[in-house]
């Protein structure tokens, strides 16, 4: 056999015997409850092999940081990353390893607000509610909607009073604001007059209330 051919047959072997004994070494420690769920270790994994998702998801429970960045996301749907580190005291690095470990476990889901990531429980609130809940959780854009909600139609210069922000801004803000569907926008002469559409008006409700008792 050739030298190169020989090293190259070592390696492969070598490969192997790492692989094997890793993956029995997992499976060994799933017998003992204490199966690891490091993103990063799964990716070493051939696609064959796959760990029971019950076991993996009271693995995550396991770590006391990971329990409490769960609970906090669960009592507070929609935090961003930022606001879990704050609130809980914790590193970023070290709350991005375990948020990841949450994440891979199918424990909680994210979707992106611009440049953020906001975090829910997984299978607890569907994409539009989870839309809702961020776009509640911009706080002028809450006060926009929250003024539609009791006065029904007001005037472009009536809503900038009413939540105490000038014209421009305004504008700004019914720019972001006319791509949703909660926004009507119609035009009466000179004046643009906003209303909120019905059949959205349950749904803000719910998470605006939902918003106000967790912020």
């Amino acid at each position: 056999m050739q030298p190169a051919l020989k090293r190259a047959f070592f390696a492969f072997v070598l490969a192997s015997i790492v692989l094997v004994s890793f993956a029995a070494l997992l499976q060994q420690q799933k017998n003992l409850g204490t199966v690891t769920t490091n993103p990063y270790c799964l990716l070493a994994l051939p696609a064959s092999f796959s760990l029971n998702r019950g076991a993996v998801n009271q693995a995550s429970f396991n770590n006391g940081t990971r329990a409490q960045i769960y609970n906090y996301i669960k009592s507070n749907p929609g935090v961003q990353f930022r606001g879990i580190c704050a609130s809980l005291s914790l590193p970023v690095g070290l709350a991005q390893y375990h948020l990841g470990v949450l994440v891979k476990a199918g424990l909680v889901s994210f979707i992106r607000d611009g440049r953020y990531k906001r975090f829910f429980p997984s299978k607890k609130f569907s994409k539009k509610e989870m839309l809702t809940i961020s776009l509640l959780r911009h706080e002028t854009a809450k006060r926009i909607l929250e003024a539609l909600l009791n006065k029904k139609q007001l005037s472009h210069g009536e809503l900038a009073g009413e939540v105490s922000i000038t014209s421009q801004a305004l504008t700004w803000q019914m720019k972001r604001l006319g791509k949703t569907e909660f926004v009507l926008q119609a035009n009466e002469g000179l004046k643009t007059i906003y209303s909120l559409d019905e059949a959205s008006a349950p749904l803000l409700k719910k998470y605006m209330t939902l918003v106000e008792e967790k912020a």
